[in-house]
C-alpha cells in the first residue's frame, strides 16, 4: 500500500501490486460519558504528557476511509460497522493504533487514529479494514483516502460540520460524529488526543450551524414542500394532509410534513388495500377513491403521486370543490410523472401547486444559498484549526519542560540536603526559610528558558530544534 498526494496535504490510498447510523454503544464496554460541552471549558484540553517531541518516538492523526463522493453503495455497505460490532472493532483497532474512533454512518466509513508513523499507520488502519471484513485489499482500496496531522483534524471539522454530507449542511451527521466518539469514550479507544480533536469537532459543529445560514432553507423535496406550507398557512398545527396514491415519494413527503406538525392523514387509492396499508403507517385512516372530492374539501395539503396516465385532480374537480371551502387555501404537491395535477388549478383562487421541477427549483435555490454560506463555516475551522496548531505544538515541548523542571528539582534537593546537614540545628522556620530561597532560585533560572521554549510551539516545526537543544544542554535523557 502506498500513500499518493492529492489536492493541499490529502492523500490517497492505494494497492501496491499487490449499518447502519446512528451506531449506539453496546457490548461490554463502560457507559460512555455525558457528550462536552462545546460551550463549556475542556476537560481534555491540557498538554498531553504521553511520548511526544524530538527525543522520543512521534505520533500522527490519521483518518482512512470512504464515502459516498467516490464509493458506490455496495462498496459503503460491505465496509459499514454493525453498531452490535463496534467494542470489537475498536478492540482490534487498538492492536494496530494507540487510539482510534469509528465514524460509520449510511454515506461513510471513516476510522480515525493516532499512530507512531504516518505511512505505516494509514497502511495498518487499511490492514484493519480489510480484515475485520474479511475483504482483499482490491476490494476497497481504490474508494479509499486518507488525510494525515492536520489534514485530518481539518476533515473531522468539515465532516461535523456538514461540508462533507451529501446534502451540503444537513444536520444529522453532528449527531453520529458525538455518537461515534461516546462509543470511543466508553471502550476506552479514544485518548487525550482524539478526545481533543473530536471535542472541538462537536464545538466546530455546533457554532457552523448556530452562525450561519448553511442548515437552513430545505434542499430535499420533502422539506421544501413543509418550508412551502408554513409559507401559504403560517404554521402547520391542526392542519391535515391528504395522500393520493401510495408510492414512495408521497409516503415520505407526507412522513416529514407529519414529523413537522400536520395532525392528521388521510390515504386514498384506487388500491384500497394499499390505502390501508399506508395509512397504517401513519396511524391515519384509508378511505376509497370514489369519495375524492369529498377529501379534497377537507383537506389542508393534498400530495398527490399516483402514476396515473391522465390528470387525477382536473380543473374541474378542483374548482367545483374550491367553492365549498369558503376562501381556505389548498396547496396541492404534485409529485407524480406524468403529472397528476392539471396546471389550470393554479387559475383557481387560493389554490396553490407544487409539481416536482417547482420543488426542486425551490431546493436549488436554497442549496445555493447555503453553499454562499460555505466560507463562513471554513473561517469557523481555519480559527479552530489554529487552536489545534497551537495545542498540537504543545506536545513537543510540555514532557522537555516537564523532565526539566524534574531535573532542577532533584539537584536543588539534593544539594539542600547537603547544606542542611553541615548546618546542625536549625529551627523550622530557618529550614522553611531555605526550602523557600532555593525554590525561588530555580524557579527564576528556569522562568525565562521555558518561556521561550512555550513560545516556539507554534504547530509549525520549529520547537524541535529547541526541544533537542535543551535535552542535550541538561542531559535529560541520560539515566541518573
Amino acid at each position: 500500500m502506498y500513500l499518493t498526494p492529492v489536492g493541499a496535504g490529502g492523500y490517497t490510498l492505494g494497492a501496491d501490486g499487490c449499518g447502519t447510523c446512528p451506531p449506539a454503544v453496546t457490548g461490554r464496554c463502560t457507559p460512555a460519558p455525558a457528550s462536552p460541552d462545546p460551550s463549556g471549558p475542556c476537560l481534555i484540553d491540557q498538554p498531553y504528557t504521553g511520548r511526544r517531541g524530538g527525543h522520543s518516538d512521534s505520533m500522527e492523526i490519521v483518518v482512512v476511509g470512504l464515502n459516498h463522493k467516490a464509493a458506490p453503495v455496495e462498496v459503503r455497505e460491505r465496509l459499514a460497522f454493525a453498531p452490535a460490532r463496534q467494542e470489537e472493532a475498536l478492540a482490534a483497532l487498538l492492536q494496530r493504533a494507540s487510539e482510534g474512533v469509528i465514524l460509520s454512518t449510511c454515506n461513510r466509513t471513516e476510522v480515525y487514529a493516532v499512530v507512531q508513523d504516518a505511512a505505516d499507520g494509514a497502511q495498518a488502519v487499511t490492514d484493519f479494514l480489510g480484515e475485520f471484513h474479511g475483504l482483499t485489499a482490491e476490494a476497497f482500496a481504490p474508494y479509499l483516502y486518507g488525510k494525515l496531522g492536520e489534514e485530518a483534524v481539518d476533515h473531522l471539522f468539515s465532516v461535523a460540520s456538514g461540508l462533507d454530507s451529501m446534502i451540503l449542511g444537513e444536520p444529522q451527521i453532528l449527531g453520529q460524529v458525538r455518537a461515534a466518539y461516546e462509543i470511543a469514550s466508553a471502550c476506552h479507544a479514544a485518548g487525550p488526543v482524539l478526545s481533543w480533536a473530536f471535542h472541538h469537532a462537536l464545538k466546530v459543529g455546533k457554532q457552523v450551524r448556530s452562525e450561519t445560514e448553511i442548515s437552513r432553507n430545505a434542499v430535499s423535496i420533502s422539506y421544501a414542500a413543509v418550508e412551502l406550507a408554513r409559507k401559504i398557512f403560517g404554521g402547520l398545527a391542526g392542519r391535515t394532509v391528504l395522500v393520493v396514491g401510495a408510492g414512495k415519494m408521497g409516503e415520505l413527503a407526507a412522513r416529514t410534513l407529519l414529523d413537522n406538525g400536520l395532525t392528521g392523514v388521510v390515504v386514498t387509492n384506487r388500491t384500497h388495500a394499499r390505502a390501508v396499508e399506508l395509512a397504517a403507517r401513519f396511524g391515519g385512516r384509508a378511505v376509497e377513491f370514489a369519495r375524492l372530492p369529498e377529501l379534497l374539501a377537507e383537506a389542508d395539503v393534498v400530495i398527490s403521486s399516483t402514476g396515473a396516465s391522465d390528470f387525477v385532480l382536473t380543473a374541474t374537480l378542483v374548482r367545483q370543490v374550491m367553492r365549498g371551502r369558503r376562501n381556505r387555501p389548498l396547496f396541492l404537491i404534485d409529485i407524480a410523472v406524468p403529472r397528476d395535477v392539471d396546471p389550470r388549478v393554479q387559475e383557481c383562487d387560493d389554490v396553490y401547486l407544487y409539481d416536482i421541477d417547482d420543488l426542486q427549483a425551490v431546493c436549488a435555490a436554497n442549496l445555493e444559498e447555503r453553499r454562499k454560506e460555505v466560507a463562513r463555516a471554513r473561517k469557523i475551522i481555519e480559527a479552530e484549526l489554529q487552536a489545534f496548531r497551537d495545542w498540537w505544538g504543545s506536545l513537543e515541548v510540555v514532557p522537555t519542560i516537564t523532565a526539566l523542571r524534574q531535573r532542577a528539582e532533584q539537584i536543588r534537593q539534593a544539594e539542600l540536603h547537603k547544606a542542611l546537614g553541615r548546618m546542625g540545628d536549625l529551627t523550622e522556620r530557618q529550614r522553611s526559610t531555605l526550602e523557600a530561597l532555593t525554590s525561588a532560585i530555580v524557579n527564576k533560572m528556569l522562568h525565562q528558558p521555558i518561556t521561550r521554549l512555550k513560545a516556539q510551539s507554534n504547530g509549525d516545526g520549529a520547537s524541535a530544534g529547541y526541544v533537542r537543544a535543551v535535552r542535550e544542554l541538561f542531559a535529560l535523557d541520560e539515566e541518573r
